[in-house]
């Protein structure tokens, strides 16, 4: 059934809002995907700040075209969804699409997207989406910092032990 020209403008117009408030985006590529899931999934990403708009490929091409981002569109086949956060961590769309993906393989996969206002293609968004999150970074980098001071401390306990 075709789409009439107000719903046309209405999802262009939801697209161009995402765009304009999106740090980061990712193409969805999605089949085989039950009702149940999909309804969960969207829970789950609302949750976490993530948002989830399917669209035709055609409105999102104009879309894209309208905001001007550097580079090539990647290939978008199949059927699409967009997802994206307005949050500050901007690999928070491309990893929650991420998760879903392996919890539900086969249905859910990362087509491409756009990172610090460029395309990515699929290697480079997947890349993306496995970057821990910002606390854990930041764990792992105290973590590095404390890594040669706890070397120290036990190397001094061993030599106070050899002394007592």
């Amino acid at each position: 059934m075709a789409i009439t020209k107000d719903k046309k403008r209405a999802i262009s117009a939801k697209l161009d809002e995402a765009f304009g408030e999106a740090k980061a985006a990712a193409f969805v590529g999605f089949n085989k995907l039950s009702v149940a899931d999909t309804s969960a999934m969207r829970r789950d990403l609302k949750k976490a700040g993530v948002r989830y708009f399917v669209a035709k490929k055609t409105l999102l091409r104009r879309a894209l075209a309208n905001r001007g981002y550097e580079g090539a569109v990647p290939e978008l086949p199949g059927e699409l969804a967009l997802v994206w956060s307005a949050e500050e961590d901007s690999t928070l769309p491309a990893r929650s699409v991420h998760e879903f993906a392996t919890k539900f393989k086969g249905a859910l996969s990362l087509l491409g997207g756009i990172f610090e206002g460029a395309f990515a293609d699929r290697e480079r968004i997947t890349a993306v989406a496995t970057i821990p999150p910002v606390p854990v970074l930041r764990g792992m980098f105290v973590n590095v910092i404390n890594s040669p001071i706890q070397g120290l401390v036990t190397a001094l306990d061993k030599i106070r032990e050899q002394k007592a």
